[in-house]
């Protein structure tokens, strides 16, 4: 196991939380971070531009994603060993969670370099924390796929005795929600999250057919950032 003390190298990769929709919701360590760096790497700089406009910050802005070369990660990590302070954030929420955020944390334990945390929004901890469901153990599936291996994680989601947490597109969410309204019981509650944190953000909570109910009675609510929690089964 790799392991970094404050005297493996000047530089330092932070891994900054930033909102998830509300851009009040920034924190001041977080924005005092994001000044102070020489560089801050993000999946998308437009969206990312957005929040340092917001806040007057100036620091230089560079993207890592998902079909970024390895070279491209050696590039940041030679940034970090060479004395510079190096924050990562995610489009929305906490880097690391659902996004190539781990790829650059991983390669910079594997480099010696310094990883520190600023904490901040997760839609994650968002839905459980509105859900009203037990959050004392839970498991979280990410993104359910779009095709190969979807079935097969949806039946996980039934299956399981720890509450299930996933996120899920506005262009999927119905045929997920009819899916988990023919194989869920009535003693299962279903809570949908809608745009958290927003304008229009919206918790829907019941039974799956209700739930369901609710968004096919309702087309125009079927749009924004979803994140679904499922009670767990009592086995």
């Amino acid at each position: 196991m790799n392991t970094t003390t404050e005297s493996d190298s000047k530089g330092v990769l932070a891994v900054v939380g930033t909102p998830i929709g509300n851009l009040d919701d920034m924190s001041a360590r977080g924005l005092a971070l994001l000044r102070q760096a020489d560089c801050i790497v993000c999946e998308d700089s437009r969206v990312t531009k957005k929040l340092t406009d917001r806040y007057g910050i100036t620091t230089r802005l560079m993207s890592v994603h998902h079909h970024s070369s390895p070279a491209k990660v050696d590039e940041v990590i030679a940034m970090i060993r060479g004395g510079k302070t190096v924050a990562l954030v995610t489009d929305a929420g906490t880097p690391g969670i659902s996004d190539p955020g781990g790829i650059l944390v991983a390669a910079a334990y594997d480099a010696g370099v310094r990883v520190i945390s600023i904490p901040g929004p997760s839609a994650v901890t968002a839905a459980l924390s509105v859900s009203g469901l037990p959050t004392d153990r839970f498991r979280f599936y990410g993104f359910i796929p779009h095709k190969k291996g979807r079935e097969t994680m949806l039946n996980e989601v039934v299956e399981t005795t720890e509450t299930a947490v996933f996120f899920e597109s506005p262009h999927r969410i119905m045929k997920t929600l009819e899916w988990l309204k023919e194989r869920l019981g009535s003693d299962r509650t279903v809570v949908v999250t809608r745009e958290l944190t927003k304008i229009f953000e919206e918790v829907v909570r019941g039974s799956s057919s209700y739930v369901y109910g609710v968004f096919a009675d309702n087309p125009g609510k079927v749009r924004g950032e979803f994140v679904v929690v499922v009670s767990p089964t009592s086995g």
